[in-house]
């Protein structure tokens, strides 16, 4: 319960009537300080008046007053400056810094009301427990909830793509294309498909930018989907043969094959269908990122993901079995996952790193364009009469129900803080 009693101290949720230190000096408490999230007391520079007499330093908070001797804050010089220790059981009298001072003691008392909605969103097995709650949090509240935690969202996704860009020494094309071959996963196949990218250089790539067959070669041979010979196959034996050849010509090591997996997902979702999608993104464009940071239209940001696969794909999913003729194009709802995931976070990333409020507007404003997803988590949000009305509201759920739900960080919500301080 230590952290329920930060959180009543940080809001100032206590019982206001018991304000007297445990030796019955009246007490004020003027200012609550600085959360401490790392070593030391847990609120920096609070400001109380005792008897009147006004002290500004550092509160420690325990469950029970006798904690200051077993974490052995006595004979830690960091605790010298706590000017009031704040418990909720006195199991004893008094405590003393390492200089010997006596420090100040209050027995803070919890409402039981806030006891007992906290009991409720921390120990509920519901994934989300304050979901039949929701609908008395005004929209205004939510609103600016779901906005904070979109921007959330972003900063993460943000940190993931900057430190990638390290690694690429500041090519945002190279990048880019590493983020993007992962997205191309579609879930089931990320870490193999980023694999797959960092393992085949988008320079190689751009080398043979004209020749749509000999970009199809590098990235089915890479994936480890010609190792074998297929005799009665002209194509695969065509693009084993150049994929061969490239192989010694750029030292290339192919991945294994069985990493990219079949397994419950759809036919056009398989890896050959998915793999030569984004050879036909990425192969015949110099520059992707750098084309998709000077668009302004969403359309043409769609277009970019466009490609058409060779005539034998028509008739097939793979090299093994031939199918009932159907294009394998990229569908709208797998293109709208690619500019939420991909596109979304380059803009805002861009922007972050060159101080470019341009890009980070435009990165809110694409997710506002786009519609509403699809999945379990907004599923259950919608059930539960939030409103939601486009990509950007759906990031802000995934972001809730993910680093707050899921955490059980309820008090570190702002829908949590609202029931409790309610």
């Amino acid at each position: 319960m230590e952290a329920l009693s930060h959180y009543v101290w940080k809001y100032k949720l206590y019982e206001s009537g018991n304000l007297f230190t445990s030796d019955g000096k009246a007490l004020e408490i003027l200012d609550a300080g600085v959360h401490n999230s790392d070593a030391g007391p847990d609120f920096f520079n609070a400001k109380i008046k005792i008897d009147g007499e006004t002290w500004a330093g550092n509160v420690e908070i325990h469950t029970a007053a006798s904690d200051w001797n077993k974490h052995r804050h006595f004979g830690d010089k960091a605790y010298n400056s706590v000017v009031l220790h704040v418990v909720e059981r006195l199991d004893l009298p008094a405590i003393f810094d390492r200089s010997g001072r006596s420090i100040p003691q209050w027995v803070m008392a919890i409402p039981e009301r806030i006891k007992t909605s906290y009991r409720l969103l921390l120990y509920s097995e519901l994934s989300v427990p304050c979901l039949f709650k929701v609908r008395e949090i005004p929209e205004i509240y939510l609103s600016d909830w779901k906005n904070a935690l979109l921007t959330e969202r972003l900063e993460r996704k943000t940190g993931d793509l900057l430190r990638l860009l390290d690694e690429y020494r500041g090519d945002w094309n190279e990048m880019f294309y590493v983020a993007l071959a992962r997205s191309y996963g579609f879930g089931i196949n990320n870490d193999a498909f980023e694999r797959l990218a960092k393992s085949l250089p988008l320079k190689i790539v751009l080398k043979h930018h004209d020749s749509p067959a000999q970009i199809e070669a590098l990235f089915l041979g890479q994936a480890g989907l010609l190792d074998e010979e297929k005799p009665d196959n002209e194509y695969y034996s065509q693009l084993r043969r150049e994929y061969i050849f490239f192989r010694k010509k750029y030292k290339l090591t192919p991945l294994e094959s069985y990493i990219f997996r079949n397994l419950r997902t759809r036919p056009n979702n398989f890896p050959h269908i998915k793999i030569l999608q984004l050879a036909g993104v990425v192969g015949n464009k110099q520059g992707l990122a750098s084309q998709i940071l000077e668009t302004a239209e969403d359309e043409k940001l769609h277009s970019l993901f466009v490609t058409e696969l060779s005539e034998f794909w028509f008739t097939h999913y793979h090299f093994e079995k031939e199918s009932i003729g159907k294009t394998k194009y990229l569908g709208m709802q797998a293109k709208q996952n690619l500019l939420i995931n991909v596109v979304v976070p380059l803009f805002f990333a861009y922007g972050k790193k060159n101080g470019s409020e341009q890009h980070i507007e435009r990165a809110f404003l694409l997710l506002e364009s786009l519609k509403p997803e699809k999945n379990h988590i907004v599923t259950l949000f919608d059930d539960a009469g939030v409103k939601i009305e486009n990509a950007g509201d759906t990031q802000a759920l995934i972001q809730l129900k993910r680093e707050y739900c899921e955490k059980k960080k309820c008090m570190y919500c702002r829908i949590g803080h609202r029931l409790l301080a309610k």
